[in-house]
């Protein structure tokens, strides 16, 4: 009876931790992470007999989880690449919304600006509309700065998140060090059984570190699980956590670096491109692609128009004839040592612009110079390959120094050059007349100024001249300026011909357009614009740049781009990388729920298959006690029948 009575015993214990088990299940049926359980039960070994071999119940041998590390990995690898996304297009469409914004983008001011330009080319004396010129240069100067500082507010948000992200990763780090070795003491104590509570409080940890950041991890062979990160570098070895941690970057106080803090306390910089997916790869992958990116096209759209903006403006006079100064001005050019004037800067080539610093220093009291690069002081040989046009003044001190950050903070900093409405360069410098006492019909057009050389206080270096025609020959009295080319053929040229005009021992050049048909002995007299004079030239010109290709050169030297259409690559640019951050997320979305029925259909609860388990098992909890009860009815049947 006896037998009989244990081996009722173990069904009943055995049936009972079933149940026990189930209801574990169901109580955690909406538990994060939670991984089913399941109790694995083995027959007790047989007794032998000369009849054979009698069983000796069950017994329970495990109780594991329904458990899948490659589904698992689905997940985690789906989930990281959602929340990625999901970080770049949270930061991305707050720039999105700015580029794009007509009531705050950059488009409308370009376009009040120009109109104010060509008001003042419609009619260069008034003053009204002069002063409307400079109130829409400056409100197109302030639009740079409030969009700038709107970049600037995101990018604190940025780098706020960025080192939340570190330090939330540091706690989830830590508290997975804690959790490995309460593993590895309950599985060293329980004979290696699995800690599946435990585990998949850990799998949790390691869920919501994944999300942050892409992990990969390898289970040790006492339970314990090593986590890294990037290429390699160990974040989690068993107990021993090392911490992410921020730097200033030593190129940009406003940026942080992530280093990588080892156990000693030695910091480890982590390149930005190994540390990806998650939020915090997200972020660093926003900021490398995007804001970075925005930011340094708007400097380059702010310095593209201030430099070919000023450069034009110079070409022109205001109404009292002295030359333009510039209209815009930007803090590229900035001084560090001595009293020798600053050297002229202006943009060569936007294409081959960087966000970069350099230190210009004077070698001699000629005004020669040595460029170098910062922080690497790397001599530059030709300020070209950098997209630079540098010129020293005429005497210098040697050692003298001048600092040059072509694109940094160029949108924060650019303002208005000129208050005076008169000094609007609206006319051009050079004049001509057609003495009513020529024969032939021949007209001089098309006057573009190409440098210009002031004395003081600012007026052209142009003494007047005339050009002669005769038999097919043009010549200049005086006979100092260069002309070129010097024939001119009436029967074949009358549409049009340009000619060059230079004067010796200076840097002043122009062109002009003769045009008809003249006659022996006519003459085209040249001389300085009078001061008050309601020319337009220049301003006309001035006005063109709205639509002249003057920006994103390419290696040529040739500009493939307008101030609008620069600016509307740029609005491109963002909203297809916001739409593509958009898409991402929802098909990642799509993968992580898929990911996650497939372990689910494993791992996850079902309360129906519960409830049945519920009743097996409590059937079987009842038959183990009925063979109890039958095996003590036995024993006292037996003890009766002894009496």
């Amino acid at each position: 009876m006896a037998g009989m009575l244990n081996i009722g015993l173990t069904g009943l214990n055995a049936a009972q931790l079933q149940l026990n088990t189930i209801s574990h299940n169901i109580a955690n049926a909406a538990t994060p992470g939670y991984n089913r359980q399941a109790v694995i039960q083995t027959t007790n070994d047989p007794m032998f007999s000369g009849a054979g071999f009698f069983g000796q119940g069950v017994r329970v041998a495990a109780v594991t989880r329904q458990y899948s590390q490659f589904l698992e990995n689905q997940v985690l690898s789906a989930d990281n690449r959602r929340s990625e996304y999901a970080a770049y297009g949270a930061q991305i469409s707050q720039i999105n919304n700015l580029l794009a914004d007509t009531s705050v983008g950059l488009s409308p001011a370009l376009q009040e600006f120009f109109a104010g330009v060509q008001v003042v080319a419609a009619n260069p004396s008034n003053m009204a509309a002069r002063q409307a010129m400079i109130s829409s240069g400056q409100a197109l100067a302030t639009r740079f700065q409030t969009m700038n500082g709107r970049l600037d507010e995101i990018r604190l948000g940025t780098e706020g998140e960025i080192s939340a992200s570190v330090e939330t990763i540091n706690s989830l780090a830590a508290q997975i060090g804690e959790m490995n070795q309460r593993i590895a003491l309950s599985q060293a104590t329980s004979g290696g059984l699995p800690a599946n509570d435990l585990l998949d409080q850990r799998n949790v940890l390691v869920s919501e570190l994944n999300k942050l950041v892409r992990t990969t991890t390898a289970l040790e062979r006492d339970g314990q699980l090593s986590v890294f990160i990037g290429s390699g570098q160990n974040l989690v070895l068993g107990t021993n956590v090392s911490r992410l941690g921020t730097t200033t970057d030593p190129s940009d106080p406003q940026r942080q670096s992530i280093v990588l803090i080892a156990g000693g306390g030695a910091e480890i910089p982590l390149a930005e491109s190994i540390i990806t997916g998650g939020t915090l790869g997200g972020l660093l992958a926003f900021r490398r692609e995007t804001l970075d990116v925005t930011q340094e096209r708007l400097d380059l759209l702010a310095v593209a128009i201030a430099d070919s903006f000023n450069a034009q403006h110079r070409l022109g006079v205001d109404l009292d004839n002295v030359l333009g100064q510039d209209f815009f001005k930007t803090n590229m050019v900035q001084h560090e040592s001595g009293g020798s004037l600053p050297p002229r800067v202006t943009i060569g080539n936007d294409g081959l612009l960087t966000n970069g610093r350099y230190r210009l220093t004077y070698t001699d009291a000629n005004g020669n110079f040595e460029l170098r690069s910062l922080p690497d002081n790397t001599l530059i040989a030709d300020p070209a390959t950098v997209g630079l046009v540098i010129s020293g003044p005429a005497t210098s001190t040697a050692g003298d120094s001048y600092s040059i950050e072509p694109l940094r903070n160029a949108a924060r900093d650019l303002s208005l050059g000129l208050a005076d409405p008169r000094k609007i360069a609206a006319g051009s410098p050079v004049s001509v007349t057609v003495p009513l006492t020529n024969s032939g019909n021949a007209e001089v057009s098309a006057i573009v100024m190409r440098s210009v050389e002031a004395m003081s206080p600012g007026y052209p270096q142009f003494p007047a001249f005339r050009i002669e025609y005769a038999g097919g020959n043009l010549t200049t009295v005086p006979g100092t300026y260069t002309l070129t080319p010097a024939t001119f053929d009436p029967a074949t040229e009358s549409t049009g011909k340009q000619f060059t005009l230079a004067i010796p021992g200076s840097t002043e050049t122009f062109t002009f357009t003769l045009s008809g048909t003249p006659q022996d002995g006519d003459l085209f007299e040249f001389s300085a614009t009078e001061a008050g004079v309601a020319d337009n030239r220049n301003a006309v010109a001035l006005g063109a740049l709205q639509t002249r290709k003057t920006m994103l050169d390419l290696a040529s030297g040739e500009p493939t781009a307008t101030y609008q259409s620069a600016y509307s690559q740029l609005v491109t640019l963002v909203g297809n990388k916001a739409r593509e951050a958009r898409v991402g997320e929802q098909a990642q979305q799509t993968l992580v729920r898929q990911a996650k029925d497939a372990r689910d259909s494993l791992s996850g609860v079902n309360l129906d298959e519960e409830a049945a388990n519920l009743v097996r098992y409590q059937q079987a909890y009842q038959a183990a006690g009925r063979v109890m009860s039958i095996a003590q009815r036995l024993f006292d049947e037996l003890i009766a029948i002894g009496r």
